[in-house]
């Protein structure tokens, strides 16, 4: 790989591509579809922190693991090594799970369907305009590693 195409070409950084999602979903809900979830204000924003806890905690523990390994977090520019111990031994992606999980949380927390329904978007742009790039280049980047850590971890969960 050359210096100018070591990089995975993803089509925009991945939390625009989420925080996006979250905006169309607010402009849905405020505009058209002011639905709710009808649970009680307590369990929806209990919930709702729990997740967004969980998010945190998930993206800290990658983010660090990124950081040890000397690579970078952001996913358009150049991996300079496979990370697969951690939380990266259960699932490929927990990045962006946790980024999921945010959206979620934030569904909840302000009582929005459109937010958490725009949430199907936002993982299928993901995989075809983030991961599956990602995958590619990882798989011509280390082709002795990677796809054997591929067929033992799961892209999501």
């Amino acid at each position: 790989m050359s210096a100018g195409t070591d990089k995975p070409g993803v089509i925009a950084p991945p939390p625009l591509l989420f925080a996006g999602a979250v905006a169309l979903g607010f402009a849905l809900h405020h505009w058209i579809a002011p639905l709710g979830f009808g649970l009680p204000g307590g369990f929806r924003l209990g919930l709702a922190g729990l997740l967004a806890v969980a998010a945190l905690a998930l993206a800290a523990a990658a983010i660090r693991l990124f950081s040890r390994a000397g690579t970078h977090v952001e996913p358009w520019k150049p991996a300079t090594a496979l990370v697969t111990g951690g939380i990266y031994a259960r699932t490929r992606n927990p990045m962006y799970l946790a980024m999921a999980l945010l959206q979620t949380a934030i569904a909840l927390g302000f009582d929005s369907v459109p937010v958490l329904a725009m949430l199907v978007p936002a993982i299928l742009v993901i995989r075809y305009g983030v991961i599956g790039r990602e995958e590619r280049y990882l798989a011509a980047k280390f082709p002795a590693d990677y796809p054997e850590y591929r067929r033992r971890v799961r892209r999501w969960l």
